[in-house]
């Protein structure tokens, strides 16, 4: 069952991304057969399915943990707000991205050559992000004290590279996404989606730290929150 349950999620993600690349081609740019935009929701497809029947077979509890429903009442006001924000500028992005590789053209379109290495710097953020849900199943999509449900400090694996790996894969997905798909001003505007992520993550450790024992220490042994060597 939890393996028909993560693929009916992972087939709802897919179709939510498609929907947010190929519908702004479709209606603005009359791109319905947009072959970059549908090769990119195939790559993330291949991705994502053998992905979800992994995580049900080999780390059950990770996937129970991303497909579980929010209790937004124990969810902190600041988390509100970050997430809201979050979850605001991720779906803008993509919607951005087939209008200007498509119509606007702010900074011009890649080479084939950067567009193909942005198809592989994508895939590795999505592994990245695969990876760090394998290693953690208190990885739930909301912050929310889960000291009662056993939470433990996770500090190896990709949490040995920064202290939030996942919002580090997601950022290099969503970067590589836009080389794929033909847009350079992608690269900027991503700049918008590590302020978002600078945001959860503030609301996020403020949690983590009063609830999470080790985590303080932590943070002092690995410095970086969110991009290795900067930040």
């Amino acid at each position: 069952m939890l393996v028909l349950r993560g693929l009916a999620g992972a087939l709802f993600q897919l179709v939510v991304i498609g929907t947010m690349l190929i519908v702004p081609a479709g209606i603005f740019a009359g791109e319905w057969g947009w072959v970059r935009g549908w090769q990119y929701v195939a790559v993330y497809g291949v991705m994502l399915f053998p992905a979800t029947v992994a995580l049900a077979l080999f780390a059950p509890a990770s996937l129970e943990a991303r497909m579980r429903a929010p209790a937004s009442a124990e969810q902190p006001r600041d988390d509100k707000i970050a997430s809201a924000i979050l979850f605001t500028a991720l779906p803008l992005y993509m919607i951005f991205l087939p209008l200007d590789a498509l119509i606007w053209q702010l900074l011009g379109t890649p080479s084939e050559l950067v567009s193909i290495a942005g198809l592989a710097v994508s895939i590795v953020g999505y592994l990245f992000v695969a990876w760090t849900v394998f290693k953690n199943s208190f990885a739930i999509p909301i912050v929310e004290d889960q000291s009662e449900a056993g939470q433990v400090l996770i500090d190896n694996g990709p949490y040995a590279v920064v202290r939030h790996p996942m919002y580090l894969g997601m950022l290099v997905l969503f970067a590589g996404m836009g080389l794929w798909l033909g847009s350079l001003a992608s690269l900027p505007l991503a700049l918008v989606l590590i302020l978002a992520f600078a945001i959860r993550i503030r609301a996020e450790e403020k949690t983590l730290v009063a609830t999470l024992p080790g985590y303080r220490d932590f943070q002092s042994r690995r410095r970086y929150r969110l991009i290795p060597l900067i930040w």
